[in-house]
């Protein structure tokens, strides 16, 4: 990275994890940080975060998929609410076509993923639903440090002026990440290469 003059950008400040909390009565934490399943569309995690434009706050609801890091849905609002985050799931399931009775949705104990029109959405289409511990980002690490890759690598040293240019640049960045940005956790691959990888084995 030296000799080819690449700069490594870092997070600003280190953020506080707590290691411990309940299970909510919505579902349970069945994936237990099992973060490396063997097949493809089998185990996805999905999160939100918020990025701040001149004209207030944007919305990034992501679905990722454990087995290959891929992000296989995204969705983009000026509201947190349930409709973003089923945007999301709406847009994985269009581009990959699970088979949503063997397929597993990981999440927070957010609102947007407790909500009746949530719980029902996956109920309905044979998805199973597991949430983190209240209170630990660490049961779901990999979607945490996804945004913080976009944010570190990326929007934090940008200045956005409305919610558009804040699409443009997320948008930018996903497609960055999944067919150009490498892995060491899949062999140095990009999510995309581990995506054919798997489809090829299956």
């Amino acid at each position: 990275m030296k000799s080819l003059g690449i700069v490594v950008r870092f997070p600003k400040k280190k953020h506080y994890y707590p290691n411990s909390g309940l299970e909510v009565i919505y579902a349970p934490n069945l994936l237990k940080r099992q973060f490396y399943p063997s097949e493809h569309n089998t185990q996805w995690v999905t999160d939100v975060t918020y990025i701040r434009s001149h004209q207030g706050w944007s919305y990034l609801a992501c679905v990722l998929d454990l087995a290959t890091k891929e992000v296989v849905g995204y969705a983009l609002s000026q509201s947190p609410d349930t409709h973003l985050t089923l945007a999301a799931l709406d847009d994985a399931i269009m581009k990959k076509s699970p088979k949503t009775g063997s397929l597993m949705v990981h999440s927070d104990q957010g609102c947007h993923f407790s909500s009746h029109a949530y719980r029902n959405r996956l109920k309905t289409l044979g998805i199973t639903q597991s949430m983190s511990r209240r209170g630990n980002c660490w049961d779901n690490a990999v979607m945490e440090r996804f945004f913080r890759s976009l944010k570190s690598e990326r929007l934090n040293y940008l200045k956005f002026i409305n919610h558009q240019s804040v699409v443009v640049e997320t948008e930018r960045y996903i497609r960055f990440y999944n067919y150009k940005r490498r892995h060491s956790s899949i062999g140095y691959l990009t999510p995309h290469e581990m995506y054919q990888k798997k489809q090829k084995v299956a």
